[in-house]
């Protein structure tokens, strides 16, 4: 019986209102939802272009509850779905997009505080803005962290126009979750949802070797910092990386001088990698106090029933279980499990496995 903490889940509005109208200029997603199915609905472009079929799970709090006590997850960090940070767009429509969201955010953690956490987003093509829209949700909504994108259009997130945002998030004590996004979607990349396998990991990877060679880990040492999705193929390519950091520092030690294995203790990742093998790999390189349970719920590239693969690993030690199941996420969110834990009936923790078979 392991207290459950997942730090990579997904939630959007019921509805929302019509971007392209609010803002005067298309781009925007909107949410359709079926005449003939309550639960389902339909992600669309604002040109009618299909985005993305959703299920109730993903804006239904009743329906997410109802799983979480299914699959034994004590508490939940809701983030929004990625496609919404909309940084391609102008700023002030970004940032009022964000308040939208992070306010929809705040409301549902607001009615169960013991289940829900929050992951703020903010309008990071105007790093200012992102800072101030940050301090608003920590401060006024008391949201935990913030979600941001691997790439802010033809951002790295070394480049230093971000520094703003990273000293802000670093002043607050605010951890900052990276989750791949926008990744190349035509050419060699269209067929067999290669943007998804391949694209994801190597975004990922993208922006530590950003983070690390840049200098951001050195410009802001208090700075927390976790990546979605395994750590993308960071930490199966670690030995290239540093090996390319030693014979060609002329091209890799151009903005920072420091090995990019020095930062590992740095650097934590969720456990998203669906295979044992994979997470025993990923504990290793990281350290046992840097993975944290995470899902991608509710989507199916996720994990359908959180924290399985942690619970049947065979290597695994029950010491390490309990701090990748919750003891991590509690630490690195600055938080203690005596705030969620008393609401906890016996009974709904004694679940089992099965159910999620």
């Amino acid at each position: 019986m392991f207290f459950k903490l997942d730090i990579h889940t997904h939630i959007l509005p019921r509805e929302w209102p019509d971007l392209k109208e609010r803002y005067g200029y298309g781009g925007w997603l909107r949410i359709q939802h079926s005449p003939n199915d309550k639960n389902r609905a339909t992600l669309t472009k604002d040109d009618g272009r299909f985005f993305r079929d959703i299920e109730s799970n993903c804006w239904s709090v009743t329906d997410r509850l109802r799983e979480m006590d299914k699959t034994g997850v004590d508490v939940q960090l809701l983030s929004t779905v990625p496609v919404m940070f909309s940084y391609w767009a102008k700023a002030e429509d970004a940032l009022d997009l964000s308040r939208y969201l992070n306010n929809h955010l705040a409301s549902v953690v607001r009615e169960h505080p013991r289940r829900f956490l929050g992951a703020a987003t903010v309008p990071l093509q105007d790093p200012e803005l992102a800072a101030e829209e940050l301090k608003r949700a920590v401060g006024t909504l008391s949201l935990q962290a913030v979600m941001i994108g691997s790439h802010v259009n033809e951002w790295n997130l070394d480049n230093t126009k971000l520094d703003p945002f990273y000293k802000t998030a670093e002043d607050l004590g605010c951890p900052v979750l990276v989750h791949p996004w926008d990744m190349e979607t035509g050419g060699r990349m269209s067929k067999y949802w290669l943007p998804w396998l391949v694209g994801m990991p190597a975004e990922t990877t993208i922006a530590i070797c950003s983070l690390i060679f840049g200098g951001v880990l050195e410009r802001f040492p208090r700075l927390k910092l976790c990546f979605a999705h395994g750590a993308g193929s960071f930490p199966y390519t670690l030995g290239r990386i540093q090996h390319g950091f030693e014979v060609r520092p002329d091209l890799c030690a151009v903005d920072n001088d420091v090995p990019p294995d020095s930062y590992l203790s740095r650097i934590y990742s969720d456990s998203l990698v669906h295979n044992e093998e994979s997470l025993n790999f990923l504990i290793k390189v990281l350290g046992e106090d840097n993975i944290l349970l995470g899902s991608d719920y509710p989507f199916p590239l996720g994990e359908s029933c959180p924290g399985k693969l942690i619970e049947e690993s065979n290597q695994s030690s029950k010491v390490i279980k309990e701090k990748t199941l919750g003891q991590n996420a509690l630490k690195f969110l600055n938080l203690q499990i005596k705030d969620f834990i008393w609401y906890v009936p016996i009974a709904m923790k004694l679940y089992s496995l099965d159910k999620c078979k």
